[in-house]
């Protein structure tokens, strides 16, 4: 019976051995195999610590950690010989889509390692920024329920149900841009029709992540921001002919002689300005950043909003939208060919105040090509220089040296009092000739690289 009994005990090591493996390996069809025979437990660990979805998570897997969620993996588990949790091997990852799936599933982020930070401390430490904003974006749907639900003696929830969906994703998005927000509110009209009742939600959130032990200065100030935006919404609704779209041309409507669009600055500077919690950190390093710059200098109260929120790097996006500001836009303006744009809609939203800025942009575009190609040139000509310089040094030092030698050999010959020219040693015929006119060929070139 002993003798059994460690039989298995071996089998079941081996079989665990074997699943860390293929996960490093990233062979999903034998980790699902594997999960799935009484042998192996989905919430094993490793010499380490560590369980199968922390080293998935780590290895950046999404698959694998999907795989591994469906089979009961608990994303809270935490026996790390270092403290380090699910969330944190995700972020570290640097895969965004694999930091996200344990939030959503459920991963705490307050937890510290043996060092003492966070998931979010920790991703920001090794530069992995996105992962940073996935965090501090995220709110969990349950604590949107919350207000979904009657309570007391209210007549009705602080928000309706069927509209927690859409509020919910609209709370997770990174993109700040006001013109964005609206268009997703103008493709929402269940949220723009309860506009009140959702800013109202928003700003009891950002007063109880203020007010909460654990405050979240990051997420406060955010749906502050998102509470003013819909309630601006909701005014241009109720009093304008066209609404939101007249909102929009006001947010993208631009001074003509630097394209800077004053109405959106004013706007989020007031809306700053107007977060009720001036004790908050964040919010005194906001107003700080902002505090000297001029209206149409970088950088914008957009700028400083977003990096606020999503953390320092958030700014560095790749072919933004000149319209709603989202990353990738893969459609440029015909005429300059230096405005991107997601697609027709937002080139049509934006072309009222571009048609004035466009032959500007296309103009101070060339003026730079034309300075990187004189710069270019420059550089070339300088290079070329440099070689002659060089040249004309070395052919110098050939001549001295040539020189030196046929001193040497006049010394030798006095010496030995020899009078017969045949018989002492003579220096090469015209060498110093032929150096001297090397010297002033490379002279004369370089007289012709010189660039005024």
């Amino acid at each position: 019976m002993e003798n059994q009994a460690q039989s298995s005990d071996n089998a079941v090591n081996d079989a665990t051995k074997e699943l860390f493996e293929r996960i490093q390996a990233g062979d999903s069809e034998l980790v699902r195999q594997l999960i799935g025979s009484s042998d192996v437990s989905v919430n094993c660990v490793d010499e380490h610590g560590m369980t199968p979805l922390q080293n998935a998570a780590f290895k950046g897997n999404l698959p694998l950690c999907e795989l591994l969620l469906a089979h009961g993996a608990d994303v809270n588990a935490n026996h790390h010989e270092n403290g380090y949790t699910t969330l944190m091997f995700g972020a570290l990852s640097g895969n965004t889509e694999v930091t996200r799936l344990m939030l959503q599933a459920g991963a705490k982020t307050s937890p510290t390692n043996s060092v003492g930070r966070t998931a979010s401390q920790m991703a920001a430490f090794v530069g992995q920024h996105a992962c940073v904003s996935i965090m501090n974006n995220f709110f969990n749907r349950e604590q949107l329920d919350y207000y979904t639900i009657t309570r007391g003696f209210e007549k009705e929830p602080k928000l309706p149900p069927n509209l927690a969906p859409s509020l919910h994703k609209m709370i997770l998005m990174h993109n700040l841009n006001p013109v964005r927000l609206v268009q997703y509110l103008k493709n929402n009209e269940n949220l723009l029709n309860e506009a009140c009742k959702i800013a109202n939600v928003l700003e009891l959130i950002s007063e109880k992540e203020m007010k909460s032990k654990a405050t979240n200065d990051v997420l406060a100030v955010k749906m502050h921001y998102l509470s003013n935006v819909i309630r601006q919404c909701h005014k241009w609704n109720m009093e304008k002919t066209n609404g939101v779209d007249e909102f929009i041309k006001f947010l993208l409507r631009a001074r003509e002689n630097d394209g800077t669009r004053v109405n959106m600055e004013k706007l989020l500077r007031e809306i700053i300005r107007e977060f009720p919690f001036h004790e908050s950190e964040l919010f005194v390093q906001i107003v700080r950043n902002l505090t000297d710059v001029k209206i149409g200098d970088e950088p914008t109260a957009l700028g400083i909003l977003t990096q606020a929120v999503n953390g320092a790097r958030s700014l560095e996006v790749v072919n933004p939208c000149s319209t709603c500001g989202e990353a990738k836009a893969s459609k440029k303006c015909s005429a300059c060919k230096q405005v991107n744009y997601c697609d027709a809609v937002c080139q049509k939203l934006e072309w009222f105040t571009h048609k004035k800025q466009c032959k500007r942009i296309a103009e101070e575009h060339k003026e730079r090509q034309e300075f990187i190609q004189k710069e270019n040139v420059r550089h070339k000509l300088e290079e070329e220089k440099k070689k002659l310089e060089e040249e004309k040094t070395r052919l110098e030092e050939e001549e001295k040296r040539l020189e030196e030698e046929q001193k040497e050999a006049q010394k030798e010959t006095i010496t030995n009092g020899t009078e017969d020219k045949e018989d002492s040693p003579s220096p090469p015929k015209d060498s110093g000739t032929t150096e001297s006119k090397t010297i002033e060929e490379t002279t004369q070139k370089l007289e012709d690289t010189t660039v005024s």
